[in-house]
């Protein structure tokens, strides 16, 4: 009898301790993520997920969300779209989070249409691109910053303000990869370009990683631009380009978007890195006065010690941590359930969110993306401001 009882107490303590193991559970804020830390992009993965990690790590750190903490899952896709839209599934089917970090432009488009009308969860991912920040097609989808039509829009903004010759009409020159990535924002920047004044004199096409450029290094000789943006690559033909037309004595200002902002091209330029600009939507490591990288230096120090440096696409993983916490802080200071729908009903409620200087004062206005970036100038091995923040809804 007192065997009985003693089994008796033994199973209501266990069950008590698996009841409050489910509660536990239920009451994390989920959000999963493929990722690709190995494979062709893995340059960039790794990073982007060690960023999302650490700033939703970092949330838990300050409390979570109304006690409630957040938990990240994970799994690597080796940068594969079916791997990617597997992964997906399978973690709605186990986990059923209440946002999603996808791999890529790929990924969002496969996916939107069931994201739309059957698993309801919120979206961000490592694309910039413009349909997927579309609020109309995509609501439950958001861009980590200005989509690559809006960062074109950025340095646009930026030539139309500073010509080379005052009184002269400011010239530029289009150079992009054929490819979706590459062609992506031109019909965006054609339009802005002639709205804001600036001439567009050429547009150079390439296969991505070209190696011959002679044609468009020669006809860049012939139109002269005063100003030349890529989009479409990460490093090649980026170098070769730029040394070719010093070469040609050619006085074009080089940019680019995102992806050509890092410090591994910075370096492949060497020399010819000084005075290279472009568009960025967040801080750099190394920008010590911006305090939002003050706490990021500070969390890998303590977590990462021997971390000596994160690069773009880690800032990236971090913003994208930092919005998906900001929705859930705005559900929750409405009184509303942490769900996917009231989620993305936060999305167009974001405005002027200051971001402690790591990414302007953010607002998801007419899209899902922030449309604001800063220009920053390669001086001395690093990128420096050359503007603020630059907002294009202004």
């Amino acid at each position: 009898m007192r065997t009985a009882k003693l089994t008796l107490s033994l199973l209501l303590a266990l069950s008590m301790v698996f009841a409050a193991g489910l509660a536990l559970a239920a009451d994390t804020i989920k959000i999963t993520a493929q990722q690709p830390i190995t494979g062709r992009f893995a340059f960039a993965g790794k990073h982007i997920n060690a960023g999302v990690m650490d700033s939703i790590g970092y949330a838990n750190e300050q409390g979570g969300v109304g006690g409630m903490k957040f938990e990240y899952l994970f799994e690597d896709t080796g940068y594969d779209l079916k791997k990617a839209i597997a992964s997906f599934k399978k973690a709605m089917a186990q986990y059923k989070p209440v946002m999603n970090y996808g791999e890529s432009t790929g990924e969002g488009k496969a996916l939107a249409p069931e994201i739309n009308k059957r698993y309801h969860v919120v979206y961000g991912s490592t694309s910039f691109s413009e349909e997927l920040a579309d609020r109309a097609k995509n609501p439950y989808m958001f861009v980590s910053g200005p989509t690559y039509a809006q960062q074109f829009g950025i340095l646009l903004k930026y030539i139309a303000a500073n010509p080379k010759k005052k009184g002269q009409t400011p010239t530029v020159a289009f150079f992009y990869s054929d490819t979706e990535f590459g062609r992506d924002p031109i019909p965006y920047a054609r339009k802005m370009a002639k709205k804001l004044g600036v001439k567009v004199v050429a547009e150079e096409v390439t296969k991505v990683g070209a190696v011959d450029i002679t044609s468009q290094l020669l006809d860049l000789k012939r139109k002269k631009p005063d100003y030349c943006i890529f989009q479409g690559y990460v490093v090649p033909p980026i170098p070769s380009v730029i040394r070719g037309a010093r070469d040609y004595g050619l006085k074009t200002t080089f940019m680019g978007t995102f992806w050509t902002m890092s410090m591994m091209l910075l370096k492949k330029l060497g020399a010819d890195g000084e005075g290279y600009m472009g568009v960025m939507p967040y801080a750099y490591w190394y920008h010590t006065d911006v305090p939002m990288i003050k706490i990021i230096r500070d969390y890998n120090k303590r977590h990462h010690p021997d971390v000596k440096y994160r690069p773009n696409s880690y800032m990236q993983g971090w913003f994208t941590g930092m919005v998906f916490v900001k929705l859930a802080k705005m559900c929750h200071a409405k009184g509303l359930k942490i769900t996917g729908e009231n989620l993305k009903n936060m999305i167009p409620q974001v405005k002027d969110w200051d971001t402690q200087g790591f990414a302007g004062k953010v607002s998801f206005k007419t899209t899902n993306a922030t449309a604001v970036g800063k220009v920053y100038v390669g001086k001395g091995g690093k990128f420096v401001p050359a503007s603020d923040w630059i907002y294009l809804d202004e």
